[in-house]
């Protein structure tokens, strides 16, 4: 068992780690990159079954922009073809077997996958799996459970008397025939579930059982957030937790992973994930960068989270609400407060920043969407600064299919100066200016291992003006551009290392050497 301390690394460090690939010859210059996190998926994806084909012949260009690892949809089989994969049904099944209706999954074969996993393997990226554990979907059949209603806004409170229901916890993998894990789950194996086929009705369904409960160590919204959707898996039990332990570090192995990303963990017994995470990191002999979900506008609670489990990362999702306050307050929101009560500023080591995410896009579950015209000073922020690990959303870069009409074009023309920016030039010493309402800025004075590398960076949700900065007496009498073209005239660095340097309104400006 290897000493845990040593995977107690920051986000930032992992960052930089994974740029490359951790060969000896290499490992000099990988710590030397910015790295930067995509998610390579929208909700919308097409159902083509060609999305891991597209990551693979996507590889050379990722690596090009910057991005040091690719974030992958659930991998595994879900309720049918068209699930996204937070459906989980069969954790063992990439795309490999005929169950469900189909072979593969939403996103291909097991095959294609591994084919594109080597593609960013060779190009330095590293890749990072969706870990779905709360919860299993698309039941073979049905079982008698005794069960008891509860209060769908006090799960600690039950609202019925003891009786049976069908419910859907019956998991016989027919298709796979006992390949990888001859587990089967029933009912014992969850805490419970939403429906009862006898009577079709939708409830929050607690089983009865001796030693049947909630899992106490989880999220206090609602009395208690165990229960989230499906059949809710029971992490006291001891079976459970062996099976699962199995499968990640199998998981881990099949596609040669670098990390992963947490689903829904609010909802799962903290010390289960911690144990979890390190058992993978022990089997594997990596450090396996983990992220966690931990969703809530509550930077107490998803530190409460990092504090038990000691092993993670977080998403910083009070950083996402203060882009989407800003975006959507006309000119009027505080842009000097905008880190204010984030991840990034308390705990930057910990921080994964982002701006947009499959949950989030207009449509879905957690619809916060940063407005278009204010996402690229969102990234300007995340991608330029100093803290936090950023990751990149498939969605913005691309484009998103949408519903109904409400597509999102895609970003890439705008975004990919900045990814060039991270990846070549925002090193060295970080200067803050947020004393101002409408216009922030902040510099990097670069350093000497990256050539021509500093930047000043200015923002703003409202009018624009100038903003005089230090960048650096090592800079003075350079002239300076704006990367993004949004600015039009050049910058001289005064004998004092400052700079004057403008924004148009409600916009945005990336200043570089020329």
């Amino acid at each position: 068992m290897k000493n845990t301390s040593k995977w107690m690394v920051s986000a930032c460090a992992l960052a930089l780690t994974f740029a490359l690939p951790l060969s000896s010859n290499t490992a000099q210059a990988a710590a030397k990159q910015n790295g930067t996190m995509m998610q390579y998926f929208e909700w919308y994806i097409p159902n083509d079954g060609q999305q891991w084909n597209r990551l693979k012949d996507d590889a050379n260009h990722l690596a090009d922009i910057g991005i040091s690892a690719v974030w992958i949809p659930p991998a595994y089989k879900g309720t049918s073809q068209e699930d996204v994969g937070y459906g989980a049904y069969d954790l063992y099944d990439l795309g490999e077997f005929n169950q469900k209706g189909t072979v593969r999954t939403k996103y291909g074969t097991k095959e294609q996958l591994q084919a594109a996993v080597s593609a960013l393997h060779g190009k330095g990226v590293n890749v990072y799996g969706d870990v779905v554990m709360n919860h299993k979907g698309g039941a073979d059949r049905t079982e008698e459970v005794n069960a008891v209603e509860v209060n769908p806004d006090n799960r600690n409170q039950e609202t019925s008397g003891e009786y049976k229901i069908k419910a859907w916890t019956g998991f016989d993998f027919d298709g796979r025939k006992g390949k990888y894990s001859d587990f089967k789950w029933g009912w014992q194996h969850f805490n419970g579930t939403d429906w009862d086929e006898e009577k079709k009705i939708k409830r929050i369904y607690k089983f009865r059982s001796t030693g049947k409960a909630w899992d106490e160590e989880v999220s206090h919204e609602f009395g208690n957030y165990d229960y989230l959707m499906y059949a809710d898996i029971d992490y006291d039990h001891p079976d459970v937790v062996k099976e699962m332990k199995k499968w990640g570090n199998w998981y881990a192995k099949e596609l040669n992973l670098d990390g992963f990303r947490m689903d829904a963990v609010k909802h799962i017994k903290f010390s289960f994930l911690k144990d979890w995470v390190n058992d993978v990191r022990s089997q594997s002999g990596k450090e396996m960068f983990t992220v966690a979900e931990y969703w809530q506008n509550d930077l107490g609670a998803i530190e409460n989270y990092l504090n038990k489990t000691g092993n993670q990362s977080a998403f910083d999702v009070p950083l996402h609400y203060q882009f989407q306050a800003a975006s959507s307050s006309n000119g009027n929101f505080d842009m000097g407060k905008l880190g204010e009560g984030t991840l990034v500023k308390s705990r930057p080591d910990k921080a994964v920043t982002f701006v947009e995410n499959h949950d989030t896009q207009p449509g879905q579950a957690l619809e916060s969407s940063v407005q278009a015209w204010f996402k690229p000073q969102a990234y300007t922020y995340i991608l330029t600064r100093d803290a936090g690990y950023p990751d990149v959303f498939y969605g913005d870069l691309y484009g998103t299919k949408g519903s109904s009409g409400r597509e999102v074009p895609a970003l890439q023309k705008k975004l990919e100066p900045l990814l060039k920016v991270r990846k070549e030039l925002a090193y060295g010493k970080q200067h803050d200016y947020f004393d101002d309402h409408n216009i922030v800025g902040w510099t990097r004075e670069g350093d000497s291992e990256h050539g021509k590398s500093g930047l000043a960076s200015v923002i703003t949700d409202g009018k624009g003006g100038t903003k005089k900065m230090f960048v650096g007496t090592q800079h003075a009498k350079q002239e300076w551009y704006d990367i993004t073209g949004n600015a039009t005239k050049t910058v001289t660095i005064d004998g004092d290392g400052n700079g004057e340097f403008s924004v148009g309104d409600g916009s945005y400006a990336v200043y570089v050497q020329k």
